[in-house]
């Protein structure tokens, strides 16, 4: 692959990558929740997902929904579909609150009882918009673009697999990094709200594309 495309795929990757999207987003959510340890499940899920959406849409899975109005309608609304029910799970009551708020004694807030692991990492790029244009855009672009295919996937492939692994990291390591300040009062649900409203915008900001 000539440097100048090389480049142009590094600032595309990095942009949509790091940005703030449904897995980075989750990935932050389960590490203040949960733990680095225990959102490394998700984290390693992502890549693994997106490479094989990715892969799919260079073989003309891509093609086929983009030709299909009905099967691109079905995606996108399971996708909405999902981030809601995610964002209602974050933004409902942490167990210590709810047995407060029902006359009980007073309790410290536990972590939210939401949660997602590997296979869902891998499900969840199959209905994320933002996954989906990312795939379509970069098979067009940088692997479809000329012939033999292969090549240009064996360099594609690992090198937006390593960014997928990368953004999900390091949200999950800034969400780890604010465990202990947010385990104080009621930080955790206030910061769990939050990130379930920013769920919500993207899901409607998907609705328009």
């Amino acid at each position: 692959m000539p440097w100048p495309e090389l480049a142009a795929l590094l600032v595309f990757a990095t942009t949509m990558s790091f940005t703030p999207g449904p897995n980075t987003l989750l990935a932050a959510a389960l590490a203040a929740n949960h733990g680095l340890r225990h959102a490394m499940r998700f984290v390693l899920g992502v890549p693994v997902g997106w490479s094989l959406l990715l892969l799919a849409c260079a073989l003309g899975l891509g093609a086929l929904l983009q030709a299909q109005p009905a099967l691109r309608a079905v995606v996108k609304w399971l996708g909405l579909a999902y981030l809601l029910w995610l964002a209602w799970q974050l933004a409902r009551p942490l167990p210590g609150q709810a047995a407060q708020a029902a006359g009980g004694l007073p309790a410290p807030p536990r972590a939210a009882g939401f949660d997602v692991g590997f296979l869902q990492g891998v499900a969840l790029q199959f209905v994320n918009i933002k996954a989906w244009l990312a795939a379509l855009l970069i098979s067009a672009g940088w692997v479809t673009v000329a012939e033999p295919m292969a090549p240009r996937l064996a360099v594609v492939l690992p090198l937006m697999m390593a960014f997928g692994f990368a953004s999900n990291f390091t949200y999950a390591l800034v969400g780890s990094s604010l465990r202990r300040w947010l385990a104080q009062g009621r930080r955790l649900q206030r910061f769990n709200r939050v990130l379930a409203a920013v769920l919500v915008a993207t899901a409607v900001w998907m609705a328009w594309l």
